[in-house]
């Protein structure tokens, strides 16, 4: 079993660098073609740093497939053999925060060097060193608390119940909604500052937008993280009575009042149209058939990793085949939500004005050097956006461009 195991994940991996090499080698052919919706000098900027940024995801895939390697070959062994001297219940819950600990650490060198080397030499990183440290700090922190609840949780519910997969689906599942009303209350307690919106007038409008949709709102809030990143974003976090609208600094810099409206009105077109409820019920069902699946592992498994059939174990081995479930869940969960952001579209220029979002949405390319074509191979297994050009056209912009020719290339992955 542990070899069709290691066969899965080797299958993922070989598609994932596959992938990469495709659309590497496609950005490098069109970044130096006609530029599109910005400057040569800002395309091939843009081209640069996705180029770059795949290739960092390479090197990421690549050692994850070591830990996987590592992981099966002794690993989760040794995790259970350092910890049989504790109790039952503290042995599974070590197992996992120290299996979980392990990776974070071993991912935090490229997450460093993608914020403070690539993300640095392309003007977007504003963080510093003391920062980052306290970030990570804070998150290890949450992790370790929250983490270890809700693994004991789960421990309890495996240890008593027959059909332990389908109880620990709906906790896990309630967690997960809980998670998604707290977020930008323990955002705004440990990493953003969140201020209320200074402007009356923006705020009236605003209003206006949310009345018109049914939105209601806890408020309307300013996000500082500018003191962290470069980026446009703005994001309604919450539910129920908790929702909020929070607009980063950058975003209120750049945008003019009108496009911002626009963009809020794209959001509020999910709203409008249950996406949120809808991505929760899909996400629900596939998790429901994955907590299905690997409550129904074979015992072959266990003996073959050298582990008991420990509730730890079974979680570790959820984290660890994670991404096979995602490369499975992403085209998926891409084609409902590529067909959303159409009708999102739709709502935020009937709202604010289809000029405005189009100005908006081109604003956003520039600002956050997103290089506006990708492979269709790409596209296919990673975005749940549309391509932007598509999306401006859906608006009546006329785009005329002709990117076949990256797809015929020689795939240069050097060429930076």
């Amino acid at each position: 079993m542990v070899t069709v195991l290691i066969f899965l994940m080797t299958a993922v991996l070989v598609i994932k660098l596959y992938v990469s090499v495709m659309q590497i080698g496609y950005i490098n052919q069109t970044k130096r073609q006609q530029p599109v919706l910005m400057p040569a000098s800002a395309f091939l900027q843009a081209g640069n740093y996705s180029v770059a940024k795949e290739k960092l995801s390479m090197v990421t895939a690549f050692i994850d497939y070591l830990l996987l390697i590592v992981w099966c070959g002794g690993g989760l062994a040794w995790l259970e053999q350092t910890t049989q001297t504790l109790s039952p219940l503290w042995q599974n819950v070590s197992m996992v925060l120290l299996f979980v600990l392990i990776n974070g650490t071993v991912a935090l060198p490229m997450e460093w060097y993608g914020k403070f080397v690539l993300d640095e030499k392309f003007g977007f990183n504003r963080s510093s060193t003391g920062l980052f440290i306290k970030d990570t700090f804070i998150s290890t922190l949450l992790t370790l608390l929250i983490g270890g609840t809700v693994v004991a949780a789960v421990y309890t519910i495996i240890v008593s119940f027959t059909l332990w997969w389908f109880w620990s689906f709906l906790f896990i599942f309630g967690v997960m909604m809980l998670i998604n009303m707290l977020f930008p209350t323990v955002r705004a307690l440990f990493f953003d500052k969140l201020t209320s919106l200074d402007d009356p007038e923006l705020n009236d409008k605003i209003a206006g937008l949310m009345h018109e949709t049914g939105f209601q709102s806890s408020g309307v809030y300013v996000s500082d993280a500018s003191k962290r990143d470069a980026r446009l974003n703005a994001y309604f976090g919450g539910l129920g009575k908790s929702k909020r609208v929070v607009l980063f600094d950058t975003l209120l810099e750049t945008l003019t009042p009108q496009e911002l409206l626009a963009v809020l009105g794209h959001e509020l077109g999910h709203f409008a149209h249950g996406d949120l409820y809808k991505n929760i019920g899909m996400v629900g069902a596939i998790l429901l058939a994955v907590f299905a699946l690997f409550g129904h592992l074979p015992a072959s498994l266990f003996g073959d990793l050298h582990l008991s059939q420990s509730p730890a174990a079974i979680m570790m081995l959820f984290l660890l085949l994670m991404p096979l479930v995602s490369l499975v869940m992403m085209p998926l969960m891409g084609v409902v939500s590529r067909h959303n952001e159409y009708e999102a579209d739709a709502m935020g220029a009937k709202l604010g004005g289809k000029i405005h979002l189009a100005e908006a949405l081109k604003k956003l390319v520039s600002e956050n050097r997103s290089f506006p074509l990708s492979h269709p191979l790409y596209r296919f297994f990673y975005t749940t956006h549309p391509p932007v050009l598509e999306r401006l056209k859906a608006l009546g912009v006329d785009i005329q461009i002709d990117d076949s020719k990256g797809m015929k290339g020689q795939c240069p992955i050097s060429d930076a």
